[in-house]
């Protein structure tokens, strides 16, 4: 069974509580019905990511074989035949398909926009599989794009309308995570030799230039998002002071990066790194206490 869960890259679920963005930064979480829709959502985009993952393995088991790391994986390893691979890949599909199809009802009006999303991003990441991920800058920003789509579908899904600076925030927070992967993967590179092609269209100096800039770029988006008047109306003027938090954060994720060459997988430092779990913790409790217990 691991096996499986390790094709369908479970751990990287946790890409798509992006979904639940807009619920949460509403002061709706306790709305049931929002939050079964921000579920479904979810669900859908797991389901989805997933059979995008398996395509990506598919197409890459050659490649993976010679990584340190993604040699383990199901199909490079052996573990599980391409045909196996195929049949959970249409299954996943199938499911996306009567998930979407079925929902129709529940989402209403929202369902066709909901529906272009996840159209969107399937298509999208199969252009990325096999073309896209090779062209510098435009597969980083490719990846950023994802996590604006999951953020968009949780919106539609609930009905909750997206601010333009939760938008532009999501994407360059997004863009910080895969230039720091690809600087991960550029240290690897040295000892293992490159893997990726588009690793030749980046250098470290680059790859920290970059990083920096996003970095800069994500804060002040999320300063200028704490400062919009119909977010101090509604968390209070407190919230700017959540600040502190997200600067800290991207200070530790830079020192993982630029210091100790830990990012080459994002969502390891999410799971394994307690400082930055600690401070996404205490950011997530200062959110709840503006948001449910303002007076």
């Amino acid at each position: 069974m691991s096996k499986f869960l390790k094709l369908l890259r479970i751990e990287q679920w946790v890409k798509n509580l992006f979904v639940f963005t807009p619920i949460f930064f509403s002061g709706n979480v306790m709305h049931v019905d929002l939050t079964l829709k921000s579920l479904f959502a979810f669900l859908v985009f797991s389901f989805t990511a997933s059979s995008i993952y398996i395509l990506n393995d598919y197409t890459d088991i050659e490649s993976d074989k010679k990584h340190p790391e993604k040699c383990k994986r199901p199909l490079a390893s052996g573990a599980i035949s391409k045909t196996a691979a195929k049949i959970i890949f249409v299954l996943l599909i199938l499911s996306v398909v009567l998930l979407v199809f079925f929902g129709g009802d529940y989402f209403q009006r929202n369902f066709t926009k909901f529906s272009i999303i996840i159209a969107s991003y399937f298509f999208m990441n199969i252009a990325y599989t096999f073309k896209l991920k090779h062209v510098a800058i435009i597969d980083v920003c490719i990846i950023a794009l994802g996590f604006v789509l999951r953020v968009l579908a949780g919106g539609y899904a609930t009905g909750i309308v997206v601010s333009q600076w939760a938008i532009l925030l999501t994407f360059v927070l997004a863009l910080v995570l895969a230039i720091g992967k690809r600087r991960g993967e550029l240290i690897n590179a040295e000892i293992s030799g490159k893997t990726r092609k588009a690793l030749d269209g980046y250098n470290v100096q680059f790859a920290d230039i970059a990083l920096s800039i996003s970095v800069t770029l994500a804060i002040v988006c999320y300063l200028m998002f704490t400062l919009t008047p119909e977010v101090q109306e509604k968390f209070g003027v407190r919230v700017f002071y959540t600040v502190l938090f997200v600067v800290f954060a991207f200070l530790r994720y830079l020192q993982q990066t630029l210091v100790y060459n830990k990012t080459e997988s994002p969502t390891k430092i999410v799971y394994k790194d307690r400082y930055i779990q600690i401070t996404i913790l205490i950011w997530l409790i200062a959110f709840l206490l503006l948001i449910y217990l303002k007076k």
